[in-house]
């Protein structure tokens, strides 16, 4: 779909810069004074994990205090592992989850060297591009995907007898989807929001998966992607019915990137209305 028309996070028009701040800004400002207590007594560190092809820099967040809680692996959008990913993540760990937010270009950059490009730029767009691309060398995503999923279940705060869930914006939809594929027991959830390429003609389509998987779905797709491709949802829909996958696909009225602080495109309102989707997908499927 569009993942090469997703908005720069790092924008070269300084007003834009601005706008993009305040987006940020406003969408924390947004969280109930109950929300913004408990994001305060999240535990979160800085971690490696060790896959089949290397050393992953990761962020792990948590609740504070004893207890287990269900896991969840966030993939993050062609953007990388950056600051509004961590604060997704630990507004989820808040709601009762560990969550790992890892480095998905660990193969090609660590996060500071990501972090360092802008997707608004040629140079820094055709590096990105590579660094995507490179996901699919040695073990792959189901190799990352079951590296990441050890590592939680490895955590003393994991509740492993919970399923865990798996999330992911943009090129991290795909990603979602085939971390279920891999792991068809330990998945319970899936949520993509405004993926990428969830529906291909090709043999590796993610959507092809959905029969090997166990996980209940949900799939908000942004408006203009729907515009490009108007059949995707339908083959979604039609595969999610087939293998009886218990699964919501809707289109929202954001365009790709919306579901992300920071963006040019950030939606606000839809973003929170896509954020209680996926609240409840989790209480319904991980507990």
């Amino acid at each position: 779909m569009c993942d090469d028309d997703i908005n720069p996070w790092l924008p070269a028009d300084p007003a834009v810069s601005r706008r993009a701040f305040g987006l940020g800004a406003a969408a924390a400002a947004a969280l109930t004074a109950a929300e913004a207590r408990a994001q305060a007594q999240v535990v979160e560190k800085d971690v490696t994990v060790k896959t089949p092809d290397g050393t992953a820099e990761a962020v792990l967040l948590h609740p504070a205090g004893k207890g287990t809680w269900p896991a969840v692996l966030i993939w993050t959008d062609i953007g990388g592992l950056r600051p509004v990913f961590r604060q997704m993540g630990r507004r989820l760990a808040a709601q009762g989850y560990v969550v790992l937010v890892p480095n998905p270009f660990y193969r090609s950059a660590d996060q500071a060297q990501t972090q360092a490009l802008s997707f608004a730029t040629p140079s820094g767009r055709q590096t990105l591009m590579a660094y995507r691309a490179a996901i699919a060398a040695g073990a792959g995503p189901a190799g990352d995907a079951q590296a990441f999923l050890a590592f939680l279940d490895a955590q003393a705060q994991t509740n492993t007898k919970r399923p865990a869930g798996v999330q992911g914006y943009c090129m991290g939809g795909p990603l979602a989807f085939q971390t279920a594929g891999a792991l068809p027991a330990r998945i319970g959830a899936v949520a993509s929001f405004h993926g990428a390429g969830l529906t291909t003609d090709g043999p590796a389509s993610p959507h092809l998966l959905i029969p090997k998987t166990r996980a209940s779905y949900f799939v908000a797709i942004a408006k203009n992607d729907d515009a490009r491709d108007p059949k995707s949802k339908d083959i979604l829909k039609a595969a999610f019915a087939e293998a009886k996958r218990p699964a919501t696909v809707e289109v929202y009225q954001g365009d790709h990137g919306w579901c992300v602080p920071g963006s040019q495109v950030y939606d606000q309102a839809e973003a929170e209305r896509a954020w209680a989707e996926l609240t409840k997908l989790y209480k319904a499927a991980l507990g």
